[in-house]
């Protein structure tokens, strides 16, 4: 595929693009996600910047991390903070200049990390020059590029679709006298993905950023990009079906059955389109947000499935507020790869819309500790890509705000049942000893709560047991297994509170078992034939046939190649 446009003179200097890196990075890479916001702010705004990025990225190369995901620092009104964009193809003063960003992405190529960035393109924001020549009237050259309908006769609602944020879908627009819709805010409406020329002008949008120099893209909502051109009410959901794994339990959208509003067949089309795009870029990459609360692994399924669509995608199986166990690992990932075996999957225990897994996981563990570094050892473990959120390698623990204190319009909406996501949104917390943390000199935009104080990284680094050296000790370990990577994937039993499974690639097969309690337990041990690999954790140890973990426990060993041939070892 040629490329849509010459952005060329838009690629800074010295910037690495993509043609000069392993075309296969990706594929078992750990992503670390900064939310801009509240990363580090450079020029006491309160607010977290690109320049302040560039100052951390030491922080997250000494991680040993493959790449970053920023999320959208591009221009908005931030009624959804960033999430509602009016300029794809600029940054917003909030986060700083242009130059700043071609000074951060340079800086992270010469640590050795890959730069990945939000694409909101399901929707934009009301007030990008697209929806306001939309809008003005029926008949100008943008009068579809959005999703518009008419009244029904009694001035209701085309049909019964839901907002995620609450309320009807459809937003009536006085200028045309008709209905648009908007899957999320009202000033979000909908970009109408029939039309090819939307089409077009979102592929330019990417094609800007591939040529300025980035290595891929994290799609947001990408399983809301078409909707039914027939406008069918959505069907009812039974209540032993719903689950507040996308949307809080209290939230009427997931009394439906989301057959219409999304997750439509003609998504396929445009996925092999950006696909090849992405493909004139041989390094490129892309991982897409699939949120859909009754089909989600099968929809990561399909759009990984093969070489023609995304490289990899998440779900919200590890998202939801249900508890992490042996059982929902094997679930989880055995269905996968089921329904997916030659796809790939991304796989996530925090991120930017959800409860903080420190919280929502352990607040009632009294080895918080030890919990979390047992799960960093989990998600390392599995077959598939992974992404870390910012805090996470801190132990940043979920925090508690005051009404008043809110910024989120979700939480706004729901409180006080669901307070919102701004409690996993809080600054990042670098010394504890300096004005907020040391995450600016000003007000910061969200309240950094205290129990985050004795947290911070400038503590953490110099405490060999603390959690942020578990996560770079894990990480130096998964990095030096290929089969961590690459491998396959396969479980061994049905422990209620262990997990055992064994991955191989090349020949090379690794056995591993974690203990997911938080006593002490015995389980049956790896063939003789197996050799204990030195990995970081609380360990185990061998004795006869029988493997004894302790609480939070790992054991790792490698199948010794000369015994598999059956010499002697």
């Amino acid at each position: 595929m040629n490329v849509l446009h010459d952005f060329s003179h838009n690629t800074a200097p010295g910037v690495l693009t993509s043609h000069d890196t392993d075309p296969d990075w990706w594929r078992g890479a750990v992503i670390y996600q900064i939310y801009p916001r509240s990363f580090q702010d450079s020029n006491g705004d309160g607010v977290g910047d690109l320049r302040g990025i560039t100052q951390r990225l030491p922080h997250i190369a000494g991680l040993g991390v493959d790449a970053i995901w920023i999320s959208p620092f591009f221009k908005s009104p931030m009624l959804d903070f960033g999430y509602d964009v009016c300029d794809y193809i600029d940054v917003d003063p909030m986060f700083g200049t242009m130059a700043d960003f071609d000074s951060m992405i340079a800086e992270a190529h010469r640590l050795g990390l890959k730069v990945m960035i939000d694409q909101v393109i399901s929707h934009s924001s009301d007030q990008h020059p697209w929806f306001v020549e939309s809008r003005a009237n029926r008949d100008n050259e943008k009068s579809d590029w959005y999703v518009w309908a008419d009244a029904k006769p009694d001035g209701s609602p085309p049909n019964n679709w839901l907002s995620i944020f609450g309320g009807s879908a459809w937003q009536w627009d006085t200028s045309r006298c008709q209905y648009y819709l908007h899957n999320f805010l009202a000033s979000q409406p909908d970009l109408n993905f029939h039309n090819p020329d939307v089409q077009d002008a979102l592929l330019q949008t990417v094609e800007f950023w591939l040529e300025r120099g980035v290595d891929g893209f994290r799609l947001d909502t990408i399983n809301f990009y078409f909707h039914s051109q027939s406008l069918k009410d959505n069907p009812p959901l039974q209540p032993e079906k719903r689950n507040d794994s996308i949307a809080p339990a209290v939230n009427p959208y997931n009394f439906q059955s989301h057959l219409y509003d999304k997750n439509q067949d003609e998504n396929l089309g445009f996925l092999k389109r950006f696909r090849a795009l992405l493909d004139a870029y041989p390094a490129a990459t892309a991982v897409g947000e699939v949120g859909d609360a009754e089909h989600g692994l099968e929809i990561v399924a399909q759009y990984t499935s093969g070489d023609e669509l995304v490289h990899m995608c998440y779900a919200f199986d590890f998202l939801s507020p249900e508890p992490i166990t042996p059982a929902k690992v094997r679930q989880v990932v055995g269905d996968f790869e089921e329904v997916a075996p030659d796809g790939w999957s991304c796989w996530a225990f925090s991120n930017h819309d959800v409860v903080r897994h420190a919280s929502r996981w352990a607040d009632q563990i009294l080895d918080r500790d030890g919990f979390l570094k047992m799960t960093a050892t989990l998600i390392l473990s599995l077959r598939g890509s992974v992404c870390l959120y910012q805090g996470e390698e801190l132990g940043m623990t979920e925090a508690l705000l005051a009404f008043e204190d809110l910024q989120d319009p979700y939480g706004i909406q729901f409180w006080p049942t669901f307070v919102g996501r701004d409690g996993c949104r809080t600054p990042m917390t670098w010394s504890h000893n300096a004005e907020s943390g040391g995450f600016t000199t000003g007000k910061p935009w969200l309240p950094l709560p205290p129990e985050h104080n004795h947290l911070s990284s400038n503590l953490q680094e110099g405490d060999p047991d603390s959690l942020l050296n578990h996560y770079r000790a894990a990480l130096k370990f998964r990095a030096s297994e290929p089969v961590f990577m690459k491998g396959d994937i396969r479980f061994l039993d049905t422990s209620d509170s262990v997990l055992t499974l064994q991955r191989s690639h090349n020949g090379t097969t690794i056995f591993a078992a974690i203990n997911m309690s938080d006593t002490s337990q015995t389980v049956a041990a790896p063939p003789p034939d197996f050799a204990e690999l030195n990995s970081p954790g609380i360990g185990g140890s061998v004795s006869g046939n029988q493997l004894t973990l302790d609480a939070y426990g790992s054991y790792f060993a490698r199948q010794q190649q000369n015994a598999k041939a059956g010499e002697t070892a």
